[in-house]
């Protein structure tokens, strides 16, 4: 088995991946994450989902590759020069709803939705914020985190804030998570219903 062979990527990706070697932009999603969003989306017929930290669009092209007709996604990304690649490609798809906001905002503005998958990719929903971004999984809904092992692209700063994100979320009672020591490094984890 090679994991490495992944098939049928999206449509658009060789575009958006062209556009974002341009730019000299270097942290989309990788095509293993990639595979895996693309899964995980497919499993949520209806869905509603919501991705923190669009960039350029790779991962949201993902998504949208594993969604239902159905199943809408709101991408967030505060950045528009990055954000623009991916409105350029993906825009014109009903499901998705682009935001141009800082995270933090999305998370704490009324009325606040609940989604069956939340992609944490950006520091908001991830390493701050992650209480106001739980909270918006619904029971059975994943939330799914990426780059947990080292990056070359990781400020200085950022290893130390890892191990204490994967342990906060592995306290938690109300999740139940896995870490996958794969492409960057993953975690998922599925919400508990209530009994």
């Amino acid at each position: 088995m090679n994991d490495h062979e992944i098939i049928g990527p999206p449509a658009a990706l060789d575009s958006i991946a062209r556009e974002t070697h341009e730019l000299g932009f270097n942290m989309g999603s990788e095509p293993l994450t990639g595979s895996l969003l693309r899964a995980l989306a497919a499993a949520k017929p209806g869905g509603q989902f919501l991705e923190l930290g669009t960039g350029t669009g790779i991962g949201t092209s993902w998504l949208l590759q594993g969604m239902d007709a159905t199943s809408t996604l709101d991408s967030v990304e505060i950045d528009p020069e990055v954000a623009a690649i991916a409105r350029r490609h993906l825009a014109a798809d009903p499901r998705v709803t682009f935001h141009q906001m800082d995270g933090a905002t999305f998370l704490q503005r009324p009325p606040r939705r609940r989604y069956d998958l939340i992609y944490a990719d950006t520091w908001p929903g991830k390493f701050t914020h992650l209480e106001e971004a739980l909270s918006l999984v619904k029971p059975g809904g994943f939330y799914f985190i990426d780059d947990l092992l080292p990056q070359p692209n990781w400020p200085e700063d950022h290893a130390p804030k890892v191990p204490l994100l994967i342990a906060a979320l592995e306290q938690r009672r109300d999740f139940v998570t896995t870490k996958l020591s794969w492409a960057t490094g993953l975690m998922i984890a599925t919400r508990i219903a209530p009994q």
